[in-house]
């Protein structure tokens, strides 16, 4: 018969010997940004991330700011949250990114839809400007609409 001290001995190598050869447990994240039309520049918090579609690893969930712009497009900036997973909540985070022997996958896919830039006629855009040339002249402050562009 085997003593206890022996076989106590034996299962810690055993442990140590899984422990090192074993898998340990990672989340991959991944978010994928796509846009209608296609071709539009992506940031993720101010951090160009390239053409849509692309996609992205991130670490920490949360709400990111995603700004897309495309010539001849409205620029869309849109505050989006990745909300976070129950497998990320702590404690059981610990043993997800620590212990368990298998990768998960969490990939977030985000679909946005461009709408093309207003134009203004130069006849329109003139009338404009005479309009608050005027008003200017008469003391009187008229704020300016950011979308309008000029056409060539």
């Amino acid at each position: 018969m085997k003593s206890p001290l022996l076989i106590f001995r034996r299962m810690l190598v055993a442990l140590a010997i899984f422990a090192l050869v074993a898998p340990t447990g990672c989340v991959r994240r991944r978010l994928a940004v796509r846009s209608n039309p296609p071709g539009a520049l992506v940031f993720v918090d101010n951090q160009q991330i390239g053409t849509t579609p692309c996609s992205v690893d991130f670490t920490y969930y949360g709400t990111r700011e995603i700004r897309l712009v495309k010539p001849g497009y409205e620029t869309l900036t849109v505050n989006q949250p990745i909300p976070m997973p129950w497998y990320q909540i702590p404690p059981i985070d610990f043993f997800v990114e620590n212990l368990w022997p298998w990768e998960i996958r969490d990939e977030r896919a985000i679909q946005f839809d461009l709408q093309p830039q207003q134009m203004v006629p130069n006849e329109k855009l003139i009338e404009r400007a005479e309009m608050l040339r005027s008003n200017t002249q008469a003391g009187v402050v008229t704020p300016l609409p950011v979308t309008e562009t000029v056409i060539p």
